[in-house]
């Protein structure tokens, strides 16, 4: 008798936003709202209530889809939108802060993020998310300046390779929220900006700031000692990764994701994690712990293809840390990410000959 293979669980991350409201800790409210982002289906907003109104961490996706979704779920929690006076934004991703524009032209809300929080809509910042990225033309080492440099003068990652292109759609919409066009739109400028440690009352309760770069530079995750919680953000998620970028704007991030994670297990009494994918969880310790080994194990994929690869490319080594279906500049990006970690560690050499980056183990 034959049976038929069993199809493999979706990931919570993935899963579609759910439209019921939960509370998923005292007095902490999970609305989900709906995404439209490569592995992810949505993203929890919390909502914390206290005698001044209401506080939101994490508002969603800019434009009208997402702003229905949040309205819906506030009025079935019997909270009215008017009585938004905080929004918070655990990083500068537009899932977290897209409808914070909106939110601040209607209801004229304070806005917190970390003290080092920039997008792409800021009045500075590149037409798109990657020129920001991009702009740095972070070098590799004082010698091997010119190479990455050129390399982003001519529109190419500091690597050599091509850059990502936003889809048209999705470029258009962010130049309009560029330009405040739009009830829907508008620069998410804070209002505070808040350091590591920092504590901040939220919903009738104290919460301590915890700086997590890693994934970005601002990372914000919020810690309530006393109630045992953890809104991790995109830091911690309980099934999948966060994307680690090669061009960020610090030297080794990947670096800096470890020391994130190793901050998770120093944190006492974490009895419930809140992330921005998926469902609440406990074991933030182990979780942080398991992460760290994913990459490790990416690791050392580097360390063993080295051996046939000789000197190869972002590409080359892309191919081998990756499954095909997830070639591209995002992957490349993240295998910059690693490859440039072991460097730096002194376990590889990098040569700038031509305008792709070929690393070699020693």
């Amino acid at each position: 008798m034959c049976t038929e293979p069993t199809a493999k669980p979706v990931r919570e991350e993935r899963r579609s936003a759910r439209e019921e409201v939960e509370e998923v800790a005292p007095g902490v409210l999970r609305m989900q709202l709906p995404i439209s982002l490569p592995g992810l289906g949505h993203v929890n907003c919390y909502a914390m209530q206290d005698k001044r109104g209401v506080t939101l961490v994490d508002p969603g996706l800019p434009g009208p889809r997402t702003y229905r979704a949040l309205s819906q779920r506030m009025k079935s929690a019997g909270l009215p939108m008017k009585r938004i006076h905080t929004v918070i934004v655990t990083h500068s991703h537009p899932d977290h802060f897209g409808q914070v524009g909106a939110l601040k032209n209607r209801f004229g809300v304070e806005v917190v993020t970390h003290k080092s929080f920039r997008t792409f809509l800021d009045p500075e910042a590149e037409e798109d998310e990657q020129d920001l990225q991009v702009s740095s033309g972070k070098p590799i080492d004082s010698d091997q300046t010119a190479a990455t440099d050129s390399n982003v003068l001519d529109g190419l990652t500091p690597w050599g390779g091509a850059r990502y292109q936003l889809p048209l759609q999705r470029k258009v919409g962010y130049w309009l929220m560029r330009k405040g066009a739009g009830k829907f739109m508008g620069t998410p400028a804070p209002t505070r900006r808040v350091d590591d440690n920092d504590v901040l009352e939220i919903g009738g309760r104290e919460w301590t700031a915890v700086h997590t770069p890693g994934h970005t530079k601002d990372h914000l995750c919020l810690w309530d000692q006393d109630g045992g919680l953890m809104i991790s953000g995109d830091h911690v998620l309980p099934t999948i990764t966060p994307h680690i970028s090669g061009m960020g704007e610090t030297a080794d991030p990947l670096a800096d994701f470890f020391d994130s994670l190793d901050r998770m297990k120093e944190l006492p009494g974490v009895n419930t994690v809140l992330p921005a994918h998926g469902l609440d969880f406990s074991g933030l310790a182990d979780r942080a712990e398991a992460i760290k080994e994913h990459h490790r194990e990416r690791l050392q994929v580097l360390r063993d293809a080295s051996g046939e690869l000789g000197q190869g490319t972002v590409n080359d080594y892309m191919k081998r840390l990756f499954k095909e279906r997830s070639w591209g500049s995002m992957a490349e990006s993240e295998t910059f990410a690693h490859l440039e970690h072991l460097r730096i560690a002194g376990e590889a050499e990098v040569s700038t000959e031509g305008r792709l980056l070929r690393y070699e183990f020693s």
